[in-house]
């Protein structure tokens, strides 16, 4: 199998070392940040620090001023890796190592935007907006973040790109010093907390035939008993959850909200990957990272398997957690995706981080055995010594039973 790995410009720039050493863990490409979020960042072996605070949403290239003038949405640059154009330097050191790029672009998910235009961002039931999650149904949203997939993805020296928060963000976010586990909201409650009542979405809800406001009001009464102490239901299935969404929500409301919900993802993904197709060469391929389920938002964003694999090249899809939460994660996509078509299955290797580097091998059998057809390593970058070591031995091992 094919296996690729995450890594970040900080891992690489200025370290004249790093970009064989991915290389030599045996993979073929690597999943390069373009445009990220804010993050604070182990790097365990690189000569000129040990670590990285990029302190908001940025880009790791020059933004063209004149494709982003007038645009009230607009990226802005890092500040704290030296040079103009860190992630130009990154893939130039990884292609002369032999090791293929690929774009790692985050769309929906931007603290920095949030906080210079709550009007844009993601309002609760309750009132509340949320910082990190720009409402995709909005149009400055979509025409930022098409854009942004556009020039993030194409980049020179680049010859694929995985675009993440592709679709629906909402409450789950690991913020700074967060503290939001005092009520556990399992997946239902996360989700209803998720929903988004700014007026463009109230409009979208009205327009399926749901109140906005009877909406808002039951979703409010749902979550009722969990801010009073009762536990969450029990981690189930996809469909378990949304059978439970449902019977909180009412058949019809549910629909709609599924119907608003589902049509702006559909249409907000078909967008980014039709704009990074006209600016990308011939043969440029465009991965979603995904979930099987429609109602799941974050970073691997809700969608429907037939739907995505039908306009995307493919979709890198989370398997942590063993071979059930494989099976569970890959299994939807597999009955379609067509000919030459790419399902990435997405292990974490950084042990302590809960990764299973130790694993590794089996894992990725097992994942092949669904029909995946290539890995990716989270993260290249993070790793200790110890878990690159793990990584290489797997892949080889992986090598030898392929053949």
């Amino acid at each position: 199998m094919r296996a690729a790995a995450f890594v970040y410009p900080w891992d690489i720039a200025g370290d004249p070392a790093a970009a064989r050493r991915v290389a030599d863990l045996g993979v073929r490409s690597a999943t390069l940040a373009a445009a990220y979020h804010s993050t604070r960042a182990l790097t365990p072996r690189h000569p000129r620090h040990r670590i990285v605070t990029a302190r908001h949403s940025a880009v790791y290239y020059p933004p063209d001023r004149a494709r982003w003038a007038g645009r009230e949405l607009r990226p802005r640059p890092q500040e704290w890796v030296a040079g103009p154009d860190p992630y130009a330097e990154a893939a130039r050191a990884l292609a002369d190592a032999g090791v293929e790029v690929h774009s790692w672009v985050i769309l929906a998910h931007n603290s920095r935007l949030g906080e210079e235009h709550p009007g844009s961002t993601v309002r609760n039931a309750f009132g509340d907006r949320y910082p990190w999650a720009p409402c995709i149904a909005r149009p400055e949203v979509r025409d930022y973040a098409v854009t942004l997939a556009a020039e993030a993805a194409a980049r020179p020296g680049t010859s694929g790109t995985e675009l993440e928060s592709c679709g629906w963000y909402g409450l789950e976010h690991l913020h700074a010093h967060d503290k939001i586990g005092g009520a556990p909201l399992g997946g239902v409650g996360a989700y209803l907390m998720s929903l988004c009542f700014c007026e463009v979405c109230r409009g979208g809800y009205a327009a399926h035939d749901a109140d906005p406001e009877e909406l808002r009001e039951t979703v409010v009464r749902a979550l009722a008993p969990v801010f009073a102490g009762r536990p969450a239901p029990a981690p189930g299935d996809r469909a378990e959850e949304w059978a439970e969404i449902t019977a909180l929500l009412g058949d019809r409301r549910a629909a709609a909200v599924a119907g608003w919900r589902d049509a702006t993802a559909d249409a907000f993904q078909r967008a980014a990957v039709a704009a990074v197709r006209a600016a990308a060469p011939p043969g440029f391929r465009v991965l979603l990272h995904a979930d099987p389920a429609p109602h799941r938002c974050g970073a691997n964003v809700g969608t429907d398997p037939a739907g995505v694999l039908a306009h995307a090249d493919g979709v890198v899809v989370p398997c942590a957690g063993g071979p059930a939460a494989a099976t569970a994660a890959l299994g939807p996509f597999v009955p379609h995706l067509r000919q030459g078509g790419t399902l990435a299955a997405n292990f974490p290797v950084v042990a302590g981080m809960g990764g299973r580097p130790a694993t590794l091998a089996a894992d990725a059998a097992h994942a092949a055995g669904l029909g995946a057809t290539e890995l990716r390593l989270y993260h290249a970058g993070l790793a200790t010594d110890e878990d690159l070591r793990a990584v290489t031995e797997a892949l080889r091992e992986l090598d030898r039973a392929g053949g």
